[in-house]
């Protein structure tokens, strides 16, 4: 039989191994609600996402028809940060970095690529070979300058495109005049042609070493591009966004 010094020791026993299961349990939940939800208090946030569709018509030189137009079809990406009011702390954004993109676009016409912006007085994107990107970083600064790939150290706009190159090839010797905006439609392409699913990483970086990471998934629909020649889509449900703190 065990004496009462012996039974306090086996209840004291007891107690420790339910008090160290508890905390992990504790920490093994505050883990799995950590990777499910992620940071609950950032200090800026993806307020909405822009995206700016358009249709464009490259005319092919020293062809002999009238018109021989190299049909694209853009997607300008634009991305607001802004200060979190509810963040009772003083941040500065170093820079934002926008890399691992992956386009998923199942049909094979076209050439898919993302540009960065270019230092031009007459537009902000153009699908040249040396606008190529695999990847974009946005510095912090003063003042945001999407052209000079920077952004308020306070808040502002990150932005990048992705084009679809040679989609089509419009060629005709009969119309006098082209109505750009229906270059899609006089090519024949569809939806499918077009519609794509896009992802890539945004990371947060301050100057206090803090980094915070999230994989953003867009659906770039095709219907109302295809129709009217443009089309604006404005994302502000962005509550499966999940920001994780990277470790330095």
């Amino acid at each position: 039989m065990y004496n009462k010094s012996t039974k306090k020791k086996v209840i004291h026993a007891i107690i420790i191994v339910i008090i160290f299961f508890a905390i992990l349990s504790a920490i093994g939940l505050y883990i799995l609600r950590y990777q499910v939800k992620g940071e609950s208090n950032l200090p800026f946030n993806i307020t909405k996402i822009i995206i700016a569709q358009s249709v464009e018509g490259t005319e092919k030189e020293n062809q002999p028809e009238r018109w021989n137009l190299l049909v694209s079809e853009n997607n300008d990406i634009y991305i607001y940060l802004e200060k979190n009011s509810k963040y009772n702390k003083t941040e500065i954004i170093e820079s934002i970095d926008i890399n691992n993109i992956i386009i998923n676009k199942n049909n094979t016409k076209g050439e898919a690529n993302c540009y960065r912006p270019i230092k031009d007085e007459n537009t902000m994107f153009n699908n040249l070979e040396e606008n190529k990107i695999t990847q974009i970083t946005y510095t912090g600064d003063l003042e945001s300058n999407i052209k000079e790939q920077k952004i308020s150290n306070q808040g502002g706009i990150v932005a990048f495109r992705y084009g679809i190159n040679n989609l089509a090839n419009y060629i005709s010797n009969d119309a006098q005049e082209i109505d750009y905006s229906k270059l899609l439609q006089l090519t024949n392409i569809s939806e499918e042609d077009i519609k794509t699913a896009i992802s890539f990483d945004i990371i947060i970086n301050l100057t206090t070493g803090k980094k915070y990471q999230s994989n953003i998934n867009i659906d770039i629909p095709a219907k109302e591009v295809i129709e009217k020649g443009t089309n604006g889509i404005e994302i502000t449900d962005l509550s499966n966004l999940v920001f994780k703190r990277i470790d330095n």
